[in-house]
């Protein structure tokens, strides 16, 4: 089985994240255009057979202009959301400044929670948790497709290599609308590709 992790297009980033319901930039669509035919000319290659999305806006969006191109089966669902970042979801980071100062991601204890949202302990074990009932509910296909977020694609990255993963390590690279190609082989498990976007240049 063979999962291709796909991040969004790129956001406001005058925006919080998480939970955030703003859409792509305009410069989001169109690095999302670049992916999408992309994946069709290489149609062979890929071959996906379903798309499975966070339904968070961003990758909503990404989701449906990736299949403009394939028309595959699509399931969007609130599993592979980013983490909860409860009320400053969305807000401008002037005021999440004013009203939270000092309150970012990786300055949360394990077990702290945004106000209103999960921990980082929460998000992870709900990813990984999420992740492996995806894996098992799609073992009939050979190539899927999930739309997520970066620190979703992490939390996967660290658990498939075994890596010690907490909010406090910096995170791998995940560039807007690029492609990590995972392969899952009986006992074998690897990337053969990670952070792939060459068809952005």
């Amino acid at each position: 089985m063979r999962i291709f992790l796909v991040r969004h297009g790129k956001d406001d980033v005058n925006y919080r994240g998480g939970w955030s319901l703003v859409p792509l930039t305009e410069e989001g669509i169109n690095q999302v255009k670049k992916l999408a035919e992309f994946l069709n000319t290489q149609k062979d290659y890929y071959n996906i057979e379903k798309i499975i999305s966070s339904d968070l806006e961003r990758a909503r969006q990404t989701t449906n202009i990736i299949n403009e191109k394939l028309n595959v089966n699509v399931e969007f669902t609130e599993r592979l959301r980013e983490m909860n970042n409860g009320k400053i979801a969305g807000m401008l980071n002037k005021d999440v400044e004013k009203i939270y100062p000092g309150l970012y991601y990786n300055t949360l204890r394990m077990d702290e929670r945004y106000p209103g949202g999960e921990s980082p302990i929460e998000f992870h074990d709900r990813i990984i948790k999420d992740f492996k009932d995806i894996v098992k509910e799609n073992k009939n296909h050979n190539n899927i497709m999930i739309v997520t977020h970066s620190g979703v694609i992490n939390i996967i990255y660290r658990y498939i290599n075994n890596m010690e993963w907490s909010n406090k390590i910096k995170s791998i690279k995940v560039s807007n609308a690029s492609i990590y190609s995972l392969i899952l082989e009986n006992n074998n498990r690897y990337f053969e590709l990670e952070n792939y976007c060459e068809y952005l240049k």
